[in-house]
């Protein structure tokens, strides 16, 4: 039986609000679906394997990441099964709870460092991500100026300006709570995708209509098939972040009506919609499409183009639009711009939402600073942690809107704190059905098992990038893997010098005698 985890973030805190609807929409809005088309093309395209673009292998790339993020929504789906009561603490509790399900001593003796782990290793994920979030609005906030002032580029000051006034904003709605968010998200959705399923349709009818125009895929079987499993593999390491936010539903346990039931389905029908379906459909063809003609007032060849673009599809929508309808392509453009900033704006908010809800947890555990695990006695929110994080994501947006290579280092960093959290639900999910009566071989071995080594590859790709990649990917990626690696080293540090380390560890054991009796 599964012991009584009785985390914080339960009922008695956070006010049940969220149907089925709500949760997977919460999650959906953090999935964005078109937002990073828009935003992480250029990145894609802009990769390098030895000088070698990879952006052939983008669709590819992209349909393993989802894979591998099904594999692992499946395993979030099956913990928020088996613990309902897990609050908003998500995979930080269900880390501790498979442990202390098991009888073996060993077994309960590592729960807490399992937890601790977990915990600090998501913030790399969930703190770094909502600063991306801002950079790319501030970057298409950019573009949408710069397509109505007749071309003039905003500069990095004032980019940066953009970032802060963003994230203040972001962190003004979290703030007042998640029933708001969940309206805006919806909305957001709709529009989103909408729009961009048109765009897409749009493109595969220029492609069909102008067949002869220069093309970097020969058919739709280039786009389709891969044919570089070493390109594959590296743009799947970008294209991860497309797809990540639909564990965020697990830390809605607290205020999802039905938790028992609704979080392990928004989990997967989140995901699939965003994923499965709108991002799949927007990359085919968005590569379907891209060209010399579509790529036309860049300099460079199509990936090149991409790459040194700040926002390839805006280009790709005007000079397609422009083609086939005879006009109109940046009014076009600038409509889509709009959505897209909609969209990310609901994503940073959806992040944001998750990201202080697992250091609420932590916080109540005693693991982080006491002023994380403050509730605001009318919103019912983590206020402080909210306006910390915004503070926080500010700095890196500023840090990433300033060239390609520093959203690259971010991201980077960023999708390797999600391999591992991921990789390490995926364990945790073999630990907690190992010896249960309901464990099922293919739903609980070989599903989570394999989600385990994928995410594995994804990280031997990126230490692989930053070793034999070559030129500025690899800086890239180099630069990337030292950020974690200080990270890693300050939650060592950090455990050592807790000042409320013996109230955590008594608030474990006092968990591990409940699981015990």
């Amino acid at each position: 039986m599964s012991p009584d985890l009785g985390p914080p973030g339960t009922s008695s805190e956070f006010k049940r609000s969220l149907s089925l609807t709500g949760v997977t929409v919460n999650g959906m809005a953090l999935i964005a679906p078109g937002a990073f088309l828009w935003t992480t093309f250029q990145e894609q395209a802009a990769q390098t394997n030895h000088g070698s673009a990879t952006g052939s292998q983008m669709w590819t790339g992209l349909l393993f990441a989802f894979v591998l993020a099904m594999f692992t929504a499946w395993s979030y789906s099956q913990l928020a099964k088996i613990y309902p009561n897990a609050g908003t603490g998500s995979t930080y509790y269900f880390a501790e709870a498979a442990f202390l399900d098991k009888k073996s001593e060993l077994h309960r003796r590592l729960a807490r460092p399992a937890k601790l782990a977990f915990g600090w290793i998501s913030h790399l994920y969930y703190w770094i991500y909502p600063g991306i979030m801002i950079a790319f609005i501030a970057t298409i906030v950019g573009y949408i100026w710069s397509d109505l002032d007749h071309g003039n580029q905003l500069g990095w000051p004032v980019l940066s300006l953009i970032a802060i006034v963003s994230s203040a904003l972001v962190g003004y709605v979290a703030y007042r709570g998640i029933t708001g968010s969940t309206m805006v998200a919806l909305g957001i959705n709709v529009v989103q995708i909408v729009t961009l399923v048109a765009i897409s349709a749009i493109f595969i009818v220029y492609r069909i209509s102008y067949p002869h125009a220069g093309y970097v895929q020969p058919n739709a079987g280039g786009v389709l098939l891969p044919h570089d499993f070493i390109n594959l593999l590296y743009q799947s390491t970008i294209a991860i972040l497309l797809l990540v936010g639909f564990e965020s539903i697990t830390s809605l346990g607290a205020e999802a009506m039905k938790p028992e039931r609704d979080i392990q389905r928004g989990v997967l029908i989140a995901l699939a919609i965003q994923g499965g379906f709108c991002y799949l459909l927007e990359y085919f063809s968005s590569d379907f499409v891209l060209g010399k003609a579509t790529m036309a007032g860049v300099h460079g060849a199509p990936y090149a183009a991409a790459g040194n673009d700040s926002a390839p599809i805006g280009t790709l929508v005007t000079n397609v639009v422009n083609r086939l309808f005879g006009g109109g392509g940046e009014v076009v453009a600038l409509v889509v711009a709009f959505t897209v900033l909609l969209a990310l704006l609901g994503t940073t908010l959806a992040c944001m939402n998750t990201a202080v809800r697992l250091s609420y947890s932590m916080a109540r555990d005693k693991e982080l600073p006491s002023l994380l695990g403050i509730l605001h006695g009318r919103f019912a929110t983590p206020a402080a942690g909210v306006w910390i994080l915004a503070g926080v994501s500010a700095l890196i947006g500023i840090y990433g809107v300033h060239t390609v290579d520093n959203l690259t280092q971010i991201t980077l960093a960023s999708n390797i704190g999600t391999f591992l959290v991921y990789g390490i639900t995926c364990a945790i999910t073999l630990v907690a059905f190992a010896s249960r009566h309901d464990k099922h071989l293919i739903k609980h071995r070989i599903v989570p098992a394999l989600g385990l080594l994928m995410n594995i590859v994804e990280l031997a790709g990126v230490v692989y990038l930053a070793i034999a990649g070559g030129g500025s990917g690899a800086t890239d990626a180099i630069k990337a893997i030292i950020i974690v690696a200080v990270w890693v080293v300050a939650g060592f540090v950090w455990v050592l010098v807790n000042p409320k380390r013996t109230h955590a560890k008594t608030i474990h054991e006092e968990r591990l005698r409940s699981a015990v009796s």
